[in-house]
C-alpha cells in the first residue's frame, strides 16, 4: 500500500473530518502514517482523539512537522469533507506546500484542483498527481438502470440512517469485517469519496453522478460485485437520510438496489437535521421504519450512534431501543456489531 499522510487542518475533532475518521479506522489503499491538524491536538494518537483507541497515528501541527518526522510518504489525503464540498481556505496552501515536497494529492472534494491551473502546472513541474474522487465520470461511462439486479440472489442489506454523519460507512464496513471474521464472503458497495479512499473495489460516488444514472451506476456496482465474487452478503453504504431536506437519499438503494433487508442508525440525542434547527426535528425511528417498510424492505437492526452520550446512557439507549422495537440494537463503536451475524446467517437460509 502506498504511504499517506491526512490533511485536517484544525478539524479533526469536527464532523467535518469524517474522511480522516474512517481512514484512521482503516483502509485498504494506504498506510496512514499520520494527520496533520493543529497545535491544539499534536502530539496525540489520531485514534485516541477519535475514540479512544490507539491506533499509532501520530498527529502533527503542521506539514513541515510530519514530512521532518515520517519517512516515506507519497500521498497527502485531504481529510474533510465540508458542507457544499468546498475547499476550507486554509487548505490550499498546505496542499501547495505538499506539491513542492513531493507529495501527490488526493482529493474528495467537489472543488477540484485539477481545474485550478496554478496548482496542475505546480504538479506537473513537480512530477505528482493530483487525484480528484468526486470528479464525475464522463457520460459514456455511465450505466443505465436495466433490472439485472433481480438476477441478484445474495441479500442486500442497506445501511442507511436517520441523518448525515451518523456512522453509515463505518458501520457497513464493519458488518463487512464481522462477516468474513466469521468465514461468511461479504462485501461493501460503497457510494462515496471515503469509500474508494478506504480501499472499497466496488462502488461509486453518488452525489458526482448524473441523477438519471444514480440507479444504474448502484446497480452495476451491485451486479458487478455479486458476478465476479458471489459473495454472502452484499452491504450498500447510505448516504444523507430519507427526509434530511438538504439532500433526501435512500430510496434508491431499496428500490433500484433492491436491498429488502435494512439496518438503521439513528443519534438519539441529535434533535435536528445537520444539528440545524432551521432544518426540522429529525422523526422518529418507529416512523422511518414504517416508511421502509411500506417500500417493502425490513428493518432488522438498528443502531446508535452515540455523540454526546456517555457510556452509560449508550447502553441504557440500547435496552430502551431493544425492549421498545424487539430488534437487535447496535453500538458499533462500543461494541462492535458480531451480534448481529446470527440474524444475517438467518437471511442465507431463508
Amino acid at each position: 500500500m502506498n504511504n499517506a499522510i491526512v490533511l485536517t487542518n484544525g478539524l479533526l475533532k469536527a464532523l467535518d473530518a469524517k474522511t480522516a475518521h474512517g481512514l484512521i479506522r482503516g483502509t485498504e489503499r494506504f498506510t496512514i502514517k499520520g494527520v496533520v491538524d493543529c497545535a491544539a491536538t499534536a502530539g496525540q494518537d489520531a485514534g485516541i482523539l477519535l475514540d479512544g483507541k490507539n491506533r499509532n497515528i501520530p498527529v502533527f501541527e503542521n506539514l513541515s512537522a510530519a514530512i521532518s518526522s515520517v519517512t516515506d510518504i507519497q500521498f497527502l489525503v485531504i481529510g474533510v469533507a465540508t458542507v457544499g464540498g468546498r475547499l476550507p481556505g486554509n487548505m490550499l496552501t498546505t496542499i501547495v506546500e505538499a506539491i513542492h515536497a513531493g507529495l501527490s494529492i488526493v482529493n474528495g472534494l467537489h472543488e477540484y484542483l485539477n481545474e485550478k491551473p496554478e496548482i496542475v502546472a505546480l504538479a506537473k513541474e513537480k512530477g505528482v498527481e493530483l487525484i480528484d474522487v468526486r470528479k464525475p465520470k464522463i457520460r459514456e461511462q455511465l450505466s443505465f438502470w436495466t433490472g439485472d439486479i433481480y438476477k441478484v440472489t445474495a441479500p442486500i442489506i442497506a445501511v442507511i440512517g436517520m441523518d448525515c454523519a451518523m456512522g453509515k460507512r463505518t458501520t457497513a464496513r464493519m458488518l463487512r469485517q464481522a462477516c468474513e471474521a466469521d468465514g461468511l464472503k461479504a462485501h461493501m458497495i460503497y457510494t462515496g469519496q471515503t469509500g474508494w479512499l478506504q480501499g472499497g473495489k466496488y462502488g461509486f460516488v453518488f452525489d458526482s453522478t448524473l441523477n438519471d444514472f444514480v440507479s444504474g451506476e448502484l446497480e452495476n456496482a451491485i451486479v458487478s460485485c455479486w458476478k465476479e465474487t458471489q459473495p454472502d452478503f452484499i452491504f450498500l453504504e447510505g448516504q444523507s437520510s430519507l427526509r434530511n431536506p438538504s439532500g433526501p437519499c435512500g430510496i434508491e438503494l431499496l428500490i433500484s438496489g433492491n436491498a429488502k433487508h435494512v439496518i438503521l442508525l439513528f443519534a438519539p440525542k441529535r434533535k435536528y437535521f445537520d444539528h440545524d434547527e432551521k432544518w426540522g426535528s429529525i422523526p422518529s425511528v418507529e416512523s422511518e421504519m414504517e416508511i421502509i417498510e411500506k417500500l417493502g424492505s425490513k428493518v432488522i437492526a438498528v443502531g446508535i450512534h452515540t455523540e454526546d452520550c456517555t457510556t452509560e446512557e449508550a447502553f441504557a439507549f440500547q435496552k430502551q431501543y431493544e425492549q421498545k422495537l424487539n430488534i437487535p440494537v447496535l453500538l458499533p463503536i462500543q461494541e462492535g456489531v458480531d451480534k448481529i451475524v446470527p440474524t444475517l446467517k438467518k437471511l442465507i437460509k431463508n
